[in-house]
């Protein structure tokens, strides 16, 4: 099994013609991906090495069943593009866009919550399921079919802990990159929630770092619902007081949301917490025995 992306996926590119649309959708269908359409206004009629364009994401779906999107356009476009996708009935949309602007992340979470569209991202590497389907930019030969689900605030990191674990003979469920903005889609919450219910999944890996509050909510989060083992990587430890470090979700606020205090909560409550991505890979051999 795997969560969010799998063989069922039939994916939708807003952005398909754009430079980077075009190469990570293509890449993505040559790992297995069912990439039905893509979305450019005023490119319908076109195609991209097959695949066919349409104007909205209203069309996509009716000519070509699309139910996951996949957001490749510019920042000032990147919301309404989302909200265009949930309003086509798409149920999964992955917003690779970086730089989308808080407030129009902030309309597009207070509009997602009252309906059934699930959000990844904005400002994330997508989703891969491994064999099955990849949804982002996410290189997807560093992973495996295993029993590890990983995700992670950090595109990079997800690569590194994941070809950690790849490493030391360990596989992934699904890697799901939650992104770093400060109004993302998906919490680290609402994906443990879909690992600690999937029968593939073993062990869950969280990849935190640095500022506001998600990590220790998970911790509680964890700490009442999550039967299978968690183990931790909290980005940051040596980051300087009051700066903010990369992603724009990363501000630290007095002794709230560092690393040490994410650390302490995720520990008082069972989580093992590394202290390197290294150490990652060291851990889920403790928990699952060594497979190389």
């Amino acid at each position: 099994m795997s969560v969010l992306v799998d063989h069922d996926t039939r994916l939708s590119v807003a952005g398909i013609t754009g430079r980077e649309g075009t190469f990570h959708t293509l890449r993505d269908r040559d790992y297995g991906t069912n990439v039905v359409s893509g979305v450019t206004p005023g490119k319908g009629g076109h195609d991209v090495d097959g695949i066919p364009v349409f104007d909205t994401f209203h069309a996509a779906v009716a000519e070509t069943g699309a139910n996951t999107a996949m957001i490749f356009v510019p920042p000032r476009f990147a919301a309404d593009s989302i909200l265009e996708a949930e309003d086509a009935g798409i149920s999964l949309i992955v917003a690779i866009t970086e730089g989308i602007p808080a407030h129009d992340e902030l309309r597009v979470y207070n509009h997602l919550r009252r309906g059934s569209s699930r959000l990844i991202g904005p400002n994330c590497p997508g989703i891969l399921s491994p064999g099955k389907a990849n949804v982002g930019i996410i290189p997807a030969q560093f992973f495996k079919q295993g029993g590890v689900g990983l995700v992670s605030r950090s595109g990079t990191l997800t690569y590194q802990i994941g070809n950690e674990l790849a490493q030391r003979g360990f596989g992934n469920s699904s890697i799901v990159g939650i992104g770093g903005d400060p109004v993302p889609g998906s919490s680290f919450i609402d994906i443990i929630e879909l690992f600690e219910a999937d029968l593939e999944t073993e062990l869950i890996v969280m990849c935190g770092e640095i500022g506001g509050d998600d990590e220790e909510r998970a911790a509680d989060y964890i700490a009442a619902h999550v039967s299978k083992p968690v183990v931790a990587y909290i980005a940051g430890f040596t980051a300087p007081p009051g700066k903010t470090m990369g992603h724009a979700g990363a501000i630290v606020s007095g002794s709230r949301g560092t690393a040490a205090a994410k650390a302490e909560a995720l520990e008082a409550r069972g989580v093992r917490v590394a202290r390197n991505p290294a150490q990652v890979a060291d851990i889920a051999g403790e928990i699952l025995g060594a497979r190389v």
